[in-house]
């Protein structure tokens, strides 16, 4: 692949995405972009990467679809899920209570699903305690294709047996073949949705606290500003945000606070 090819597709997911890519990731790019190169038809993946300026939205899709970062496991990193249970959804419902209205939950680039459905378990398994006011969970990510697999609730055996216990496997799937599809009620608490960290949420509505986890570290320090102050309007005063084990806030925004008892969680200033 041509420096000059590089340079093209790191702008191009620059400007769409936000997403940095740097010189060290030339094998990762030319690996998945072979398949973008053979479905479309181009010579080489020089051709691609002249065309993507002007080329057509299925084509710039499939090249974000391709270089989107799509890593997830059913509760990766028990600490904020145990904080879910104990400490933010007790508040939320209680908060959801006094405003006459659902607990509302945004899972940002949710990937294939496995977050926010491990969150739906959760609610499952608690539904004595929200019933009365309601519950819903808003799944986004930038990648159609990602979504797509995410909303059919397919998952693989090597899949199902990251971070899933036996009891929750047997509980809330059942084996279809090589794979496993999850319990209906529990897909339809999920709410999926095509969208852009770069851009305005507002359209999502309020939420009572957002999972933005493990995405953040693929951006520059402005980029990471210009999302957070995007996720900021979505929160009340107080409102949680959950990032992942290695992210921080400092020296980045003062529109969140770092909760003293909650590891991984940030308030909102």
């Amino acid at each position: 692949m041509l420096d000059h090819s590089v340079s093209q597709i790191s702008t191009f997911m620059q400007q769409r995405a936000g997403i940095k890519l740097t010189s060290n990731k030339i094998y990762m790019i030319e690996a998945r972009l072979e398949a973008v190169v053979q479905r479309f038809g181009f010579a080489h993946i020089d051709a691609l990467a002249a065309s993507l300026p002007r080329a057509m939205g299925e084509v710039q899709q499939a090249v974000v679809d391709a270089l989107a970062t799509n890593e997830s496991y059913f509760f990766r990193d028990q600490k904020p899920f145990d904080a879910f249970e104990q400490a933010l959804l007790p508040a939320a419902i209680e908060q959801a209570r006094l405003d006459q209205r659902p607990v509302r939950i945004w899972c940002a680039a949710a990937a294939t699903g496995q977050e926010p459905y491990s969150l739906a378990m959760l609610l499952a398994e608690k539904k004595h305690q929200w019933l009365y006011v309601g519950a819903e969970i808003v799944a986004t990510d930038l990648s159609q294709t990602a979504l797509a697999r995410a909303e059919s609730g397919l998952f693989t055996q090597f899949e199902v047996q990251r971070g899933l216990s036996a009891q929750r496997l047997v509980q809330f799937f059942t084996q279809q073949g090589s794979q496993w599809q999850i319990a209906h009620d529990v897909r339809k608490m999920v709410q999926f949705n095509h969208h852009n960290l770069l851009h305005n949420p507002a359209r999502l509505g309020q939420f009572d606290m957002i999972l933005c986890r493990n995405v953040l570290i693929y951006f520059d320090v402005e980029t990471k500003q210009q999302i957070l102050t995007h996720l900021a309007r979505q929160l009340p005063p107080d409102g949680a945000l959950v990032l992942g084990a290695s992210e921080t806030l400092v020296g980045v925004t003062d529109q969140f606070r770092p909760d003293p008892d909650l590891p991984m969680v940030f308030r909102r200033v």
